[in-house]
């Protein structure tokens, strides 16, 4: 029997959380292990059962969902970790991705939306509302122009480095870079760390963030 993926839900309002579980509970190879109401008892029970994605509210009693996502991350960087909120302010998407989530997902959302979110961050990928994602290429637009500094660290990109940065920002795993840009593995790990470090971005969800909002990528 294949093994199911595991499902933590940390949200403060019952009536949310069950839901989701109620939605969850139709589909055949996702278990549903554990809720939560705290972001200090997410960040207990994600260490403790180790579940293959949090879906995580933003506003909880104590220190809340941003604590909880970098936290977990922290001490658990296998896990996947979902936003699931009402905020589609830059501050929260941002702070949410610097923090380690690798999906922002509105509250507003479809039940099949949430399903399609779930499978994307599961599958190693990044997964943004299109509100979200609409936003960020709204403010690049508005922008008319990207700040010197944004720029500047653009700028220090090389060709490689920029298609590296396309296809990881569209959700390819290191082997099927390699494999689409004829590299080894190796080079394409060192190509994302040198990405990062140039950017000063620490996920693959900021690389995406970057890239979308600087047009690298399109909605």
């Amino acid at each position: 029997m294949t093994p199911k993926h595991t499902v933590l839900i940390a949200e403060d309002h019952a009536l949310l959380r069950a839901g989701m579980r109620a939605l969850l509970a139709s589909e055949p190879d996702i278990e549903v292990v554990c809720e939560v109401d705290t972001g200090e008892d997410a960040v207990r029970m994600a260490c403790a059962l180790k579940p293959s994605v949090v879906l995580m509210d933003l506003n909880m009693p104590g220190r809340g969902g941003l604590h909880a996502l970098a936290e977990i991350k922290r001490r658990e960087p296998q896990i996947k970790l979902l936003v699931i909120t009402m905020h589609k302010t830059d501050e929260y998407i941002q702070e949410a991705l610097r923090s380690g989530a690798s999906g922002y997902l509105l509250k507003e959302s479809s039940h099949e939306e949430l399903r399609i979110a779930i499978r994307t961050v599961l599958a190693g990928k990044v997964y943004l509302s299109p509100d979200v994602s609409a936003r960020m290429v709204s403010n690049m637009i508005g922008a008319g122009s990207r700040p010197a500094a944004t720029s500047t660290a653009l700028d220090t990109l090389t060709t490689r480095e920029r298609e590296v940065l396309k296809l990881v920002a569209e959700g390819l795993g290191n082997k099927q870079v390699a494999h689409q840009l004829s590299l080894s593995v190796k080079t394409v790990e060192k190509h994302r760390s040198s990405l990062m470090r140039k950017l000063g971005l620490r996920n693959v969800a900021m690389l995406a963030s970057y890239a979308f909002s600087n047009g690298i990528v399109t909605v």
